[in-house]
C-alpha cells in the first residue's frame, strides 16, 4: 500500500541517512547484512526508525548510504518504501561504487557524501538533512526546520542535553544563550576542567524544561541541517568526518546552531547498546513508543498470520507475526518472526530474531507442531542472549553467558556479557553454549 501523510511534504529538504561503515561494533550481527538493515524490535530495521521520522516530518525523499552487505537493505528499502506512483517521493540506497571523480570506498560521513553530492545537488533542494542510521528515537524534524530558518543559521546541529558522566564520551556542543554554538569539544573524557565551561546556560536549561541550577551538557546527536550552499562549501577540501573535522571547522566560519531535543534517544551501534534498547522496549512503560499512532514507525509489510500461543507462561515480551510456541516460558524478551519455539523452552532477557521463512513446517497433532529445523528445539534453556535468524537450535540446549564477558567460540560470540548466535548457525541437542 502506498504510504500516506496527511502533513505537507517539505519538498525543499532532502534527507540522507548514514549507513554506516562495516559496523564492526556491532559484529556479527553486521557480518552478512549492513548495521541499517539489522532487526530491531521483533519486525523491524534499524533503518525504519530516520526513514520513519523523516516521513511523520513530512521529509519524503530520502537517500541511505551504505557500501558494506548492502543486498538485504536494498530489498526491504524496496519492498516496504512505496509511495505515490505519480510524485516525486522516494527512498533510495546508495552503496558505494567507482566513479570517474573517485574510486575509493567511504573514508568517513563527509566523504560518504561528498562522493554522491551529485545526486543529491541534481534537484533545487534548500536544506540537506543528515541523519545517523543506527539511533533509537522519535523527532519531528520540523520544529528543527523552523529554528532553523527563524535563527537565520547556515547550519543546525541537534544535541540532547546529557549528565556528566556520560557526556565525558559524547562530542559537545557549547553556546551562548541564544543558541549559537561557540565551542564544540569531542569526548571530553576525565577532563573535569574543560567540562566545567562546556554546561549548558539556564536560559536554555529553562527553555527545555529543566530547572536553571542543573548542570547538563549538550551532546551532539550526529543531526545536522545544512543549507544546501553551505553543504558544497564544506565538502570543497579533504576531510572525512563531519563530528571530526567538518563540524570544527564551521562554528569558525558560519553561523551554526543548536536544537535541544529532550526526549528518549539512544545510540544503539554495539551490542551492548543494542541489546538494552531492544529488551527497554519489553517493559511496562518502556520510554520508547512504538504504538505512537500519531507517529507510527514504518516498515516492510510480510503478509503473516497471527502468533499462535499453545499454552505459554509469558510476561513483558514482544511477540511478532507469524510465531508458533508452545508450552514455554518467556520473560522480558524479543520474539521476531516466524519463531518457532517447541515445548519446555525457557527464554529470559533475549532477543530471538526470528526466520526469513517458515522450513518444512506442518502441524501434525496437539503434540507436534513443527517439523521446521529453524526452530528453538524442546527443553532449551536461553538467557541474556541474541539469536539472529534462521538459527537452528537443537533440543536440551543450555545458553547462558554466566560469568563471561568478551569470548569466541564455535557456537557463539560473546561480547558485553551477552551471548550473540550468528545467522543461519545450527547448535545441535544437547549442547551448551
Amino acid at each position: 500500500m502506498p504510504l500516506t501523510n496527511p502533513n505537507k511534504s517539505l519538498k525543499g529538504t532532502l534527507a540522507i541517512i548514514m549507513g554506516g561503515g562495516q559496523g564492526s561494533r556491532l559484529f556479527p550481527l553486521t557480518h552478512n547484512r549492513s548495521k541499517p538493515a539489522v532487526p530491531l524490535a521483533g519486525k523491524y530495521r534499524i533503518v525504519d526508525i530516520p526513514i520513519s521520522n523523516c516521513i511523520n516530518s513530512g521529509i519524503r525523499q530520502m537517500y541511505v548510504l551504505t557500501q558494506f552487505n548492502s543486498e538485504s537493505l536494498n530489498r526491504h528499502v524496496t519492498s516496504g518504501y512505496k509511495f505515490d506512483h505519480f510524485g516525486e517521493n522516494f527512498v533510495h540506497v546508495l552503496a558505494a561504487q567507482q566513479t570517474p571523480g573517485d574510486n575509493n570506498w567511504y573514508q568517513g560521513t563527509a566523504d560518504a557524501v561528498r562522493q554522491n553530492l551529485s545526486y543529491f545537488l541534481e534537484k533545487p533542494y534548500k536544506y540537506f538533512l543528515i541523519l545517523s542510521g543506527d539511533q533509537l528515537y522519535r523527532m519531528d524534524f520540523r520544529k528543527m526546520i523552523k529554528e532553523h530558518k527563524a535563527n537565520g543559521a547556515e547550519l543546525t546541529i541537534a544535541t540532547t542535553p546529557v549528565d556528566r558522566d556520560p557526556a565525558r564520551a559524547f562530542g559537545l556542543m557549547h553556546t551562548d544563550d541564544e543558541s549559537c554554538i561557540t565551542q564544540f569539544v569531542e569526548k571530553p573524557g576525565s577532563n573535569d576542567e574543560l567540562l566545567d565551561g562546556l554546561t549548558m546556560p539556564e536560559t536554555l536549561l529553562k527553555a527545555a524544561g529543566y530547572e536553571g541550577h542543573e548542570e547538563k551538557f549538550q551532546a551532539s546527536m550526529g543531526i545536522y541541517l545544512f543549507n544546501r550552499n553551505v553543504l558544497e562549501e564544506a565538502l570543497d577540501n579533504d576531510f572525512e568526518d563531519f563530528g571530526k573535522n567538518i563540524i570544527p571547522s564551521l562554528i569558525e566560519e558560519k553561523d551554526v546552531y543548536t536544537h535541544v531535543f529532550r526526549g528518549y534517544w539512544e545510540d544503539i551501534g554495539t551490542i551492548s547498546s543494542f541489546y538494552e534498547a531492544n529488551l527497554e522496549c519489553t517493559k511496562v512503560v518502556p520510554k520508547f513508543n512504538f504504538f505512537d499512532h500519531n507517529n507510527p514507525v514504518y516498515t516492510r509489510s510480510r503478509l503473516l498470520p497471527a502468533s499462535k500461543i499453545n499454552n505459554a507462561d509469558i510476561k513483558e515480551a514482544l511477540l511478532s507475526d507469524g510465531c508458533i510456541i508452545s508450552n514455554a516460558t518467556i520473560r522480558s524478551s524479543i520474539i521476531g518472526v516466524r519463531s518457532v519455539i517447541e515445548s519446555g523452552c525457557e527464554i529470559y532477557e533475549s532477543i530471538v530474531m526470528g526466520a526469513d521463512f517458515y522450513d518444512k513446517f506442518e502441524i501434525a497433532d496437539k503434540d507436534s507442531y513443527s517439523e521446521s529445523s529453524v526452530k528453538i528445539g524442546e527443553g532449551t534453556f536461553i538467557r541474556k542472549a541474541i539469536i539472529d535468524k534462521n538459527v537452528s537450535i537443537g533440543k536440551n540446549v543450555r545458553i547462558d553467558p554466566g560469568d563471561r564477558v568478551n569470548e569466541d567460540n564455535e557456537w557463539c560470540h560473546i561480547r558485553d556479557g551477552i551471548v550473540v548466535i550468528p545467522k543461519s548457525s545450527t547448535i545441535p541437542d544437547g549442547t551448551v553454549v
